[in-house]
């Protein structure tokens, strides 16, 4: 049954593909992404140890007749102001690596004393795409990297998919420190660490931010409803387009949950060009 929906999902975006002809995403990625983690159950995210540094932003054509989508009009375009996050001289931070030293010297919430490293996030510092989940898991604050564990794994392969590399994106979470026992951040702990996320957003200047679960999307959006409402529906933060989806966790629990997250990375594939195209045969 599993592999009749799969060549069924397959079919269908053979047609998207003539209508909409783009970048090529092949068959075998999609299968890599589809069958990652089945019947795996995990919520933390361990895998690479080192990572190369980012590359040069790269920019991919857009398809004729494709634009950013508007966020609706419903939204507010921001959600309450930050917190700044002066140094202790009083001055914003003007880089990544400025904003760094001042999270990693953190002691604003009780999240502070029970951490192993502060997970402040990677990636390409221009990046034109940005993925933010909720916390660190027990890899994450071991490591001090975002995304390593298992749900880490199956996240280089949903980007993958999209026709991005890990290096050309970059990954955050809300709070940059493990709550204890992998539970969810309480609201005072993602407030203390609002202002860093709000902070790197700013300074990276993304074109599209995809945000990985309710919780995320709670704190980010300052949005009550669930994940299963918010998903596949632009959405949007200080005037930049968001798609929430599952997150990879929830994927590995509940495989049955990536059809509609491939549907909702399409939509972000869209406003960069980049179309589902099965390999020929």
């Amino acid at each position: 049954m599993a592999e009749e929906f799969f060549q069924q999902l397959i079919d269908c975006m053979k047609r998207e593909a003539k209508r909409h002809p783009g970048h090529l995403v092949t068959e075998e990625t999609l299968r890599a992404f589809m069958a990652a983690g089945n019947g795996a159950s995990a919520r933390n995210e361990s895998g690479k140890t080192d990572a190369p540094p980012p590359p040069k932003p790269v920019r991919s054509e857009a398809v004729p007749g494709e634009s950013r989508p508007a966020i609706p009009p419903s939204v507010p375009p921001a959600p309450a102001p930050a917190p700044e996050c002066a140094s202790s001289a009083g001055k914003q931070p003007e880089t990544l690596e400025e904003l760094r030293e001042i999270v990693l010297q953190c002691q604003k919430c009780r999240l502070a004393p029970t951490r192993h490293s502060v997970v402040f996030g990677e990636g390409n510092p221009h990046a034109r795409l940005m993925f933010v989940g909720e916390g660190p898991g027990e890899q994450e604050d071991l490591q001090g990297r975002p995304f390593v564990g298992p749900a880490g794994q199956l996240l280089d392969r949903m980007i993958l998919a999209m026709q991005f590399t890990r290096e050309e994106v970059y990954i955050a979470n809300v709070v940059k420190c493990r709550p204890p026992h992998n539970r969810n951040p309480e609201p005072e702990e993602a407030d203390a660490c609002r202002g860093y996320l709000a902070r790197q957003i700013e300074l990276i200047q993304p074109e599209v931010i995809v945000v990985l679960g309710a919780v995320a999307a709670r704190f980010l959006l300052q949005r009550r409803e669930g994940i299963t409402r918010l998903r596949g529906h632009w959405l949007g933060y200080n005037g930049i387009p968001v798609m929430p989806t599952f997150h990879p966790s929830y994927l590995l629990r509940d495989p049955s949950g990536k059809r509609l997250a491939w549907s909702d990375l399409q939509q972000v594939m869209k406003v960069f060009g980049k179309v589902y195209r099965p390999a020929s045969r």
